[in-house]
């Protein structure tokens, strides 16, 4: 059994923590949302913080030597050379919006290779898994159905369904890249953060272009995307970094279209 295969059961289990925990608070007029930015909005609740509570109590128990990082509560040291990488409420604006478009991310790295990743969203009960180790894998867990992933056959950028979660955070060469692609691809849609990756992997987007993430925005999506056939660049075409400007493609041949504008504005 690879690496990614071990530590699977446990991820399994940190996403159902993460549900248990968030559920109760999602469209729950009782729940109180705060602004956890000196300048601007950046929303956080008490679901953030009790999912991801759920989830290092769940990593505390099994794997006690894995370092962690999370958004909510920041960084745990560990020895086992695996890092967790934690967004426990992915879309905190379209959760505090009642939108079933949040998800809760969990990717696990090998030194700085993604593994493993978990793209879950639990209303809609959706839970996308890619493993990357020693094979590459996806499938899709939801309504008693186990579903094996692959991004769909659009081999043409005037073909291809684009989004991005909010243009106006782009930078303005950022946004001149971005609206170039978006001139050319048959149609695109914002706001869906990490549901857009997951939808990536379904078949049914073939395209994701973002930019200023985070490390625990980005380790679960690399692992679902490639283990269902599709690739993750930087906006140069190099490997991914944890973070920064990203480009998910269905496949390498409308990527390569897409990068032709990115690369203007790759950093």
């Amino acid at each position: 059994m690879d690496l990614a295969q071990l530590l699977l059961p446990t991820a399994q289990l940190m996403a159902d923590a993460a549900r248990k925990a968030a559920l109760p608070h999602f469209r729950s007029k009782t729940d109180t949302t705060e602004n956890k930015a000196t300048e601007g909005y950046d929303p956080v609740t008490e679901a953030d913080r009790a999912a991801e509570r759920a989830m290092r109590e769940v990593l505390a128990q099994h794997r006690p030597d894995d370092a962690i990082e999370g958004e909510e509560y920041g960084s745990s040291s560990g020895t086992s050379g695996v890092t967790w990488y934690l967004d426990p409420v992915d879309g905190t604006r379209a959760f505090v919006a009642g939108l079933p478009s949040w998800t809760t991310l969990i990717g696990a790295t090998e030194g700085d290779k993604p593994i493993l990743g978990i793209i879950d969203q639990p209303w809609l009960d959706e839970r996308y898994v890619g493993l990357t180790s020693a094979t590459r894998t996806s499938w899709l867990e939801g309504r008693g159905e186990k579903i094996p992933l692959a991004t769909r056959a659009c081999r043409k950028l005037t073909d291809a369904i684009l989004s991005t979660t909010d243009p106006f955070i782009l930078t303005a060469s950022e946004r001149g890249a971005f609206e170039h692609i978006r001139a050319t691809a048959r149609l695109t849609r914002y706001g869906l953060d990490a549901y857009a990756y997951a939808r990536l992997a379904a078949g049914t987007i073939d395209m994701v272009t973002e930019t200023g993430l985070k490390a625990h925005d980005v380790a679960a999506l690399i692992p679902v995307i490639e283990g269902a056939g599709g690739v993750v660049t930087d906006w140069r075409g190099n490997a991914p970094q944890l973070g920064g400007q990203i480009a998910a493609a269905a496949n390498r041949a409308i990527l390569d279209e897409a990068l032709i504008s990115l690369r203007r504005s790759a950093l």
